[in-house]
């Protein structure tokens, strides 16, 4: 494999060979990588293995002779089925890569199987894979568990060491919750079968509030009866909640997938379908403290509200007392709210003649002012007080007033008004003042 670099230098300039930053020389060289190796199959041993917060694994896959590191990515990681154990054998499809930052040439994990076990392996993805699809696996489908049971159901073999331990912690941390087994093969060739029956059998009876279905650990042989598909669809259609707890922790098989809450062993899943007596117990003792100081403080709010009231209650004498004394003293301000409107009433005739009075002199007044000066113009205008500084007033003989001269004719008889008298004259002559 072989590239061609650009005849550009870095300085934009054309010239010899181009000079190439790290970045960019690691970038080729994870294009070439990529570009000529193909995905493929790769066994070795793991080690130096580490998870992630992220949910990535770190580790590296080597030989007898060699490693290479390598990395599986969380969404990969989910899907492998089971935790890889160091110094463990497994088959991995792998993408190789560079990681450009330190320029370490390594793989990309896609998926793993274990060594020898691929067609197992591929099955058991097949499977999983099936099931996802049609919503058997999906979260949303589980179901919550009863908080408290009244009995539990375990589908296991009778000679079982996992039964052994689920009674064992039954009893000594939920003795008042009824166990019902279920019996079933669990490794075999009839043990799928035998183990949906089991399943079946709880259904129909409805004795018990949750299922356990619980088996140790072993070969992926021994455990390959709880990945059957027919269990699988059993587990997720019972009407019962079913924690499975098989194996040991890194063991994942199909039943975990669809089961309501999966444990990671048998005691596991003991421990987790009911609480503790203790834990209960403690619980309802904190609760009937609760309740008890809460009846304590609400008995001794109503024996103070007694109190009050025993306080305020007094005999029908001091109540009748108590009355009597209301009413005098009613009566008292009721006497003295009449002696007083009597003697408002006696006082208002002499108060309305003094206020008549008082009110006809103001008026006599303000009319008197109102007349002054009237009559004082019409004094100013009394054509008498004119004919009093020497002036006379000529009327004919019909009493009208004369104006000019020039309207009363020769030999008229006319009549002269002075201030003081009046006298009779003829006209003998009419003269016009210039």
């Amino acid at each position: 494999m072989s590239f061609s670099a650009p005849r550009i230098a870095e300085n934009g300039q054309s010239g010899g060979d181009a000079v190439l930053t790290v970045s960019q020389l690691n970038r080729r060289v994870a294009q070439l990588l990529e570009d000529g190796v193909p995905r493929l199959w790769v066994a070795g041993e793991v080690s130096n293995f580490t998870r992630a917060a992220s949910g990535h694994w770190y580790f590296s896959i080597k030989d007898e002779a060699a490693a290479v590191r390598a990395v599986m990515f969380r969404g990969r990681a989910q899907a492998v089925g089971f935790i890889p154990e160091v110094g463990g054998r497994y088959e991995f499809r792998v993408q190789v890569s560079l990681y450009e930052p330190r320029g370490d040439y390594q793989v990309q994990v896609e998926s793993m199987r274990q060594a020898g076990r691929g067609d197992l392996h591929e099955a058991f993805l097949r499977l999983r894979d099936r099931l996802t699809q049609e919503g058997l696996i999906d979260p949303a489908r589980r179901r919550p568990l009863p908080v408290l049971p009244k009995a539990v159901g375990v589908v296991t073999s009778l000679s079982a060491a996992a039964l052994r331990d689920v009674l064992s912690v039954m009893a000594r941390r939920a003795p008042h919750v009824r166990v019902v087994i279920y019996p079933a093969q669990v490794q075999g060739r009839d043990a799928a079968p035998q183990l949906c029956a089991a399943l079946d059998r709880a259904a129909a009876r409805a004795e018990v509030d949750t299922l356990l279905l619980v088996r140790g650990g072993g070969s992926l042989e021994d455990l390959w009866s709880f990945n059957d598909e027919a269990l699988a669809r059993r587990i997720a259609s019972c009407p019962i909640p079913v924690i499975s707890g098989v194996g040991h922790e890194t063991d994942f098989t199909i039943a975990d997938f669809v089961a309501d809450l999966r444990a990671p062993t048998p005691t596991a899943a003991a421990e987790l379908c009911c609480e503790e007596r203790g834990r209960l117990a403690g619980r309802l003792q904190a609760a009937c403290d609760l309740f008890a100081r809460g009846q304590q403080r609400r008995l001794e709010h109503v024996a103070i509200r007694l109190d009050r009231a025993c306080a305020q209650l007094v005999s029908p004498v001091q109540r009748l007392q108590l009355r009597r004394q209301r009413l005098e003293f009613a009566a008292r301000l009721l006497q003295a709210g009449l002696d007083r409107l009597l003697q408002e009433r006696r006082r208002r005739p002499a108060m309305a003649m003094d206020r008549l009075t008082i009110g006809l002199d103001g008026l006599l007044q303000h009319c008197h002012r109102r007349l002054e000066a009237p009559l004082a113009a019409l004094g100013a205008l009394d054509p008498h007080r004119v004919l009093g500084r020497g002036y006379a007033l000529v009327r004919r003989a019909d009493g009208a007033i004369v104006k000019n001269a020039l309207d009363l004719k020769i030999h008229e008889p006319i009549e002269i008004e002075f201030g003081q008298g009046r006298a009779q004259a003829e006209v003998t002559r009419t003269d016009v003042l210039l």
